[in-house]
């Protein structure tokens, strides 16, 4: 054998084989790694290859995000981000100053608002016309199912008391039906619609710190989550093709081309046709994103039974299933039969159900095949359904962080499911008890986008340090997986989902050296501190992409631990 480029040695290797398979030396060429626990380390070593001492910290597969949207996450970087705040007053300071700093912008657009910090979770026009009140005011929250906008923007859109919400959505409106300034679910549409479309540039600047964020947090591969036009951002696969085509894009990449959801079957050719046209470098859009359901907060999360109102009586309300059962069911089996793998957003149980009967209805007409649909957020989940994941051989994608207690949970969902659904709520455990695949993302710009805060909930049922927004006990502790499933799941699993599981996901000999060095053995302290752990270097195929100011370690460049702006980390 040929000399090693690079060689990581000194530290536990967690590689994902299993949940508690490991080893302690791992020799890289370039790209794949060829050498895994050694007893000949000398053989490799060479004059030219770098040396990597992890000295006690543990190296992991490269995590993939199986569900995230890197250039809405961007965008909101780059906009006025509410994401660390937390209060109506903070947001309010926050748009203030954004405001009066892009004087010049014919809108003033950003979000990541919490729910929880409105009562009602239903944030006001009027509040808003007090910080800005010349200029429209656009303003998802952090989940964006929702927006706040201003007056100008509602007579914009010429949304009024007569206004009709759309079958999609809702408007929230006051006692006399005029619109108070949040816009559920579609909506938003009747809004966003005007919005100025971002420019490429904008995009792809917006993508390309996104991807610095992501690998600063041990992350070389995801699946966009919407891929297509969706709202005023433009089509995120443009951005894509241009940073694939300029050398940028050093993730992998599977893009979920969006299901418009007011259309029918008539748009599966065209899918087809930007299948074939958006594949290139590491980019591949060979995914279908389908939005069953809304989300509890704001009652449009597609439910079995109907929701409570709030004093443990039942409503006449059971949510929004976005595509009706039988479109839903055919459209499944045709795209199940034209070879793409399909991505269900379903957040309630009547959508949960809805997605595996439609999988069920493919399989019983196309047979089994490889496409390795999946489930995104799988909120709520009725007892019934939780072996059909492994029996349809639909991977369940978890946002783990989610699953614990906080004010939005709180104040906003438990109240209004009743006792029985809130034990129904993000069931890992049964669901890895029952043999089902388990992948993970995080939602981002949803939630914050550290795969290790999430495995720390998922671990925990609680939030992580740095993460919690009041003191709560454990979230249904018996739904807790262990930290080697969590992290097989983060990338394994996600690797599975993404059909890259043959070159990344796992440290094996012959696979690309897509990695991330901690800067501890998170199996060594306790649980409540996984949260805690950073990532301190990430590697594709070999090259660093990501290291932190503290990251020098034998055999590394000094200057490529700083190469990376902290402000984009």
């Amino acid at each position: 054998m040929s000399y090693a480029d690079l060689v990581f040695t000194g530290g536990p290797v967690f590689t994902a084989n299993t949940v508690r398979s490991r080893t302690s030396f791992v020799a890289v060429k370039n790209g794949r790694i060829v050498a895994l626990g050694s007893d000949r380390v000398s053989d490799l070593l060479g004059p030219d290859t770098e040396v990597i001492d992890l000295a006690g910290r543990m190296l992991i597969p490269g995590f993939q995000d199986a569900h995230v949207h890197p250039v809405w996450g961007g965008l909101d970087m780059l906009r006025c981000d509410l994401s660390e705040l937390h209060t109506a007053e903070q947001y309010l300071a926050a748009i203030a100053e954004y405001s009066a700093a892009h004087p010049d912008d014919e809108w003033v657009l950003g979000g990541g608002w919490g729910m929880a910090a409105f009562p009602g979770g239903t944030p006001t026009a009027s509040a808003l016309d007090t910080v800005v009140p010349d200029r429209p005011a656009f303003l998802p929250n952090r989940d964006g199912h929702g927006a706040w906008v201003n007056s100008a923007a509602l007579r914009l859109a010429g949304i009024d008391k007569h206004t009709p919400d759309p079958a999609d959505g809702r408007i929230e409106r006051d006692a006399d039906g005029n619109p108070t300034g949040t816009l559920h679910e579609g909506a938003m549409g009747l809004v966003n619609r005007h919005l100025p479309e971002e420019p490429l540039e904008r995009l792809t600047e917006a993508l390309l710190l996104a991807q610095r964020r992501l690998h600063s947090l041990g992350i070389t591969g995801w699946q966009d989550a919407i891929v297509g036009t969706y709202g005023d951002a433009g089509d995120p696969a443009d951005a894509y093709m241009k940073a694939v085509a300029d050398g940028d894009l050093t993730a992998r990449v599977v893009g979920a081309l969006w299901w418009d959801r007011n259309a029918g079957l008539e748009q599966i050719p065209d899918l087809i046709a930007k299948r074939e046209k958006l594949q290139a470098g590491r980019f591949a859009a060979t995914s279908i994103k389908i939005m069953q359901d809304g989300v509890p907060e704001n009652f449009t999360a597609s439910m079995l039974e109907p929701y409570c109102d709030g004093h443990g009586h039942r409503t006449d309300n059971s949510g929004i299933s976005f595509v009706p059962p039988e479109i839903l069911n055919e459209a499944v089996a045709q795209l199940d039969a034209a070879g793409f793998q399909v991505h269900f957003h379903a957040i309630g149980d009547r959508a949960v159900r809805e997605c595996l009967d439609a999988v069920e209805h493919a399989i019983a007409r196309n047979g089994h095949g490889d496409n390795r649909h999946h489930i995104s957020h799988i909120q709520v989940i009725h007892p019934e359904d939780i072996p059909r994941f492994r029996e349809l051989g639909v991977a369940a994608n978890m946002q783990s962080l989610w699953a614990a207690y906080e004010p939005q949970m709180v104040d906003l969902t438990i109240p209004f499911l009743g006792r029985e659904r809130t034990a129904w709520q993000y069931p890992f455990g049964d669901l890895l008890r029952s043999g089902a695949v388990l992948a993970a993302g995080s939602d981002w710009s949803v939630t914050s986008p550290d795969p290790l805060a999430a495995i720390h909930v998922a671990v925990n049922r609680k939030s992580a340090p740095g993460h919690e927004e009041g003191e709560y006990d454990a979230f249904l502790p018996e739904q807790a997986i262990d930290l080697g499933t969590s992290l097989t799941a983060y990338t394994a699993g996600s690797a599975w989902v993404n059909h890259l599981d043959d070159v990344a996901g796992t440290i094996e000999v012959g696979k690309y050296a897509d990695l991330a060095v901690l800067d501890r053995d998170p199996f060594a302290g306790p649980a409540d501190q996984i949260g805690t752990t950073r990532v301190l270097q990430t590697f594709v195929e070999g090259e660093l992409v990501y290291a932190a100011p503290d990251a020098q370690t034998p055999g590394t460049p000094a200057d490529q631990a700083t190469d990376i702006p902290a402000s984009a980390v």
